[in-house]
């Protein structure tokens, strides 16, 4: 069993998710509202995703991000299991090389004591999401998001998870409390780990570059 110190700070409440025709949303207060992935990925700038497609072919695309998505569910769940203090273990050809890339950002990254493991958090009735876990990272109260990746990442391609982040912070100062700080730690398959740390001045920045990216979120349903 792990010695992780858990300490559950906050009420934090639950928030379903399900899946209809505009994207993944999140019931909050019985009123369904989008999921922070769905705005950002409605409103990202595709050219280099596209060119990419059309570099490799659709099939190939799509084998590679499913391959992505499966081993990124598995490390995310090692991860949930060890950061709520329980054992689990896949013993399947398919469960190594997540467990790997976990064991990795579990050796890597410094938590002091968890507050909430895969934490639903929603902004008024305006969006909601799923962080990975809210802790004391690194002495701070933060927001902490896993990542999993083919290669190490290049700052000016992390822009979206900055914003996913902003838009965590953003709702958990709203409705519980302080944030200090923001953490993305990416795994890749070669088992290098990569850390990406905002202070809370950039968490807020990117908390106002989603809420922009949320206003063109709703022109466009509008329009749809």
């Amino acid at each position: 069993m792990s010695l992780i110190k858990i300490n559950k700070k906050y009420p934090y409440k639950k928030h379903n998710r399900f899946q209809s025709e505009t994207g993944r949303k999140y019931l909050v207060d019985e009123s369904p509202v989008p999921s922070v992935t769905t705005i950002l990925s409605a409103t990202k700038d595709r050219k280099h995703l596209d060119d990419w497609r059309r570099r490799v072919g659709n099939t190939e695309a799509d084998r590679i991000m499913n391959n992505a998505s499966t081993v990124g569910t598995e490390m995310h769940r090692v991860l949930e299991f060890y950061y709520n203090g329980e054992k689990y273990f896949n013993e399947t050809e398919e469960g190594i090389k997540p467990r790997k890339m976990a064991e990795v950002i579990k050796n890597s990254l410094r938590i002091d004591e968890v507050w909430g493991n895969e934490v639903s958090l929603a902004y008024k009735q305006e969006y909601a999401g799923t962080t990975d876990l809210v802790a004391i990272a690194y002495g701070k109260p933060s927001i902490v998001d896993f990542k999993q990746s083919n290669r190490p990442k290049r700052e000016e391609w992390i822009e979206d998870y900055k914003c996913q982040l902003g838009a965590y912070y953003l709702a958990h100062k709203t409705h519980y409390g302080p944030i200090e700080q923001g953490v993305i730690a990416i795994a890749t398959r070669d088992l290098q780990y990569q850390e990406f740390k905002l202070s809370e001045p950039l968490l807020h920045e990117y908390a106002e570059k989603f809420l922009e990216r949320l206003e063109t979120y709703k022109k466009t349903m509008k329009k749809g």
